[in-house]
């Protein structure tokens, strides 16, 4: 069934109701409120910025062969680095750092790619470590390209047990990097000769007189304008179905390296003598704090997701507002938005991406400030938050590319391409099925502590109470958390680990579920303070609508727990078709606090020759006069 054969639904916009929708819709891009702080207050410079680049038509779609695709990205790579004031900066400062991952990943996502790699991944690294006496200036200025490698063929989330050695000489005070075999092979970056000369940050075992201290990294170079240099092999790996990016096999045959090639700190010193000093007595802490950028990256990729989630829905509710289809009467017209059965899931996808977005500004500011006490449970916090934000990215991403119909299959409507590009973030810097299920380990084991029972009496509670909601998701929380610890102590498991884990990692990764959606909640429903009553009664409405769906997942445990009344059950879908009709009107007024351009560059997101919103307002006025 195309959208234009769409049955009827419970509601539809009279022709008041869309010229009060059409009057929000021209509000002009940079017109600020309230929520638009909100939504971008971390520095509004760096998104102001970057979306009016990726506005322009240097950046729209292009249909291209893919290494003609992977060139462009890198050249595009270099247009960005023209646009940052200071790449030190930006590589030190999360919020400026997620910033550009929110609007290059839209724009382009084998350039957002690229970026990541170079300046969190890559330059972040250098920065993080030991690099008073290091040049710097070829990576700022991206005469040199940077990349990773960490991840091995046969070592992926288990990295630190990989295979690549950096043995230290001490006579030359060199080191030796080397591949030892096939499954060491550093899998998947991007080390081909395109885009020019790049140098490389390797993880590797640091081997001294044949005693391993633990995984470290090295600076590398790989190639030069003649080619890649001696020692260094790289084969192309099949192309993937998502960023069009030079993904590489990379192995090295002993290659040499000077001293200074080791990234140093605290973590680990090695003197030109060989003498190696450490302030962790464990390796996998080493390992741990050499690859640090990679909780970093895990916000960065959150990011991404946002932006290209924001992006679809703006994309999926202004094609919605601006499509004309048969009303309820002979001859009638309406907007493909006045029916429920296409807005509802809309909207939901709006309220989704409201929490998200906010929960996102809240990490970002508490892994700007957290001291070294807090560090453990931000970094938590961060990996719980990636998982949830990628994985409702790819929901999302997939309700509005079916709202748009065969429309929406284009590459140039700015969601098919970026829902396939989307499964990269949910592997990259951290698989999210391996991230929650530490996270989860985490949360059972002393790292959280369930919110107790309101003691208010549910009936005493009303489900439009956002506190009462929140109260109620904390109530989820709780009953994954009994239900794993109860499967941890389950009969017939002692003395075996494995078994008792895996009777309770299921409830365990609810429980995380749980978690990602309670805290995403506590944010949305905490902007509605610093807001004006107008917006804050759409905040609250968002809130409602994304804390009752959750609610109405697990009324079944809420009611056998007696935290709500089978009358409150009963009253959930109500409650919801409530807070869907309310919110209906403002859609397009809500779409527009995510700045998404009207036009894509290269695309007309509506995908219609006119759709302006005269236009769509004249046409349903003679629908309803013909209709009449």
């Amino acid at each position: 069934m195309t959208h234009d054969q769409l049955g009827p639904g419970h509601n539809s916009l009279t022709t008041d109701t869309l010229r009060g929708v059409i009057t929000e819709r021209e509000i002009p891009l940079r017109r600020s409120s309230a929520s638009d702080a909100l939504l971008f207050a971390t520095r509004s410079e760096d998104h102001r910025r970057w979306r009016e680049l990726f506005s322009t038509p240097e950046f729209g779609h292009r249909d291209l062969a893919h290494h003609e695709r992977v060139e462009l990205s890198y050249r595009r790579l270099r247009t960005v680095a023209e646009a940052i004031p200071d790449a030190r900066a930006l590589s030190r400062s999360a919020s400026a750092l997620t910033a550009l991952h929110e609007w290059a990943g839209p724009a382009d996502p084998g350039m957002a790619t690229l970026a990541s790699i170079h300046y969190n991944l890559f330059l972040g690294s250098l920065l993080d470590h030991d690099h008073e006496d290091r040049d710097l200036e070829p990576y700022v200025r991206m005469d040199r390209i940077g990349t990773f490698l960490c991840t091995e063929a046969e070592h992926g989330n288990d990295a630190v047990n990989m295979e690549t050695t950096a043995e230290y000489d001490r006579d030359s005070r060199r080191f030796v990097l080397d591949t030892p075999g096939p499954g060491a092979a550093k899998w998947m970056p991007n080390t081909s000769l395109t885009g020019g000369p790049k140098d490389a940050v390797v993880a590797a075992r640091l081997l001294v007189d044949g005693h391993d201290h633990g995984v470290f990294l090295f600076l590398t170079p790989l190639s030069d304008e003649r080619g890649h240099l001696p020692g260094v092999r790289v084969e192309r790996l099949p192309h993937t179905s998502g960023a069009p990016v030079d993904h590489c096999a990379t192995t090295f045959e002993q290659v040499s390296l000077p001293h200074s090639a080791m990234l140093q700190g605290d973590h680990g010193r090695l003197s030109p003598d060989g003498e190696f000093t450490s302030s962790l007595g464990s390796p996998r802490m080493r390992f741990l704090r050499s690859i640090g950028r990679v909780g970093m990256g895990k916000l960065c990729m959150s990011g991404y997701s946002l932006g290209a989630t924001r992006q679809a829905v703006a994309v999926a509710v202004r094609h919605g507002a601006a499509r004309l289809t048969a009303g309820m009467t002979r001859g009638q017209r309406v907007p493909l938005m006045a029916h429920r059965s296409h807005h509802e899931p809309l909207l939901d996808a709006l309220a989704t991406t409201y929490a998200a977005t906010l929960l996102h500004r809240s990490v970002v500011r508490q892994w700007e400030v957290a001291g070294a006490a807090e560090r453990e449970e931000v970094e938590r916090l961060v990996a719980v938050t990636k998982g949830w934000i990628t994985w409702a990215a790819r929901e999302t991403m997939t309700t509005c590319r079916e709202r748009c119909g065969a429309k929406g299959l284009l590459l140039t409507q700015g969601i098919a391409g970026q829902l396939a590009a989307n499964e990269g973030t949910i592997t990259a810097e951290g698989d999210n099925q391996v991230i929650w299920v530490k996270a989860a380990g985490e949360l059972l084991m002393g790292g959280f502590t369930p919110k107790p029972p309101s003691e208010t009496a549910p009936e005493q509670r009303s489900l439009r109470d956002g506190a009462h909601l929140q109260d109620l998701m904390a109530d989820i929380e709780r009953v994954w958390h009994e239900r794993a610890r109860t499967r941890l102590r389950a009969p017939g498991t002692r003395g075996n680990p494995m078994a008792r884990w895996n009777g309770a990692v299921t409830p365990a990764l609810e429980l995380v579920g749980a978690h990602a959606h309670r805290l995403a909640g506590e944010a949305l429903l905490e902007a509605t303070d610093r807001v004006a009553a107008e917006e804050a009664e759409r905040l609250h409405d968002l809130h409602r609508l994304f804390a009752l769906r959750q609610v109405a997942a697990h009324s079944g445990e809420l009611l056998a727990g007696e935290r709500l009344t089978a009358e409150q059950v009963r009253r959930l879908p109500d409650e919801i078709e409530r807070v869907v009709a309310s919110l209906e009107p403002h859609a397009l007024a809500l779409v527009e606090r995510f700045f998404v351009p009207e036009e894509l560059p290269g695309s007309d997101p509506a995908g219609l020759p006119d759709a302006r919103p005269e236009t769509r307002l004249e046409a349903v006025a003679e629908s309803e006069r013909n209709a009449a």
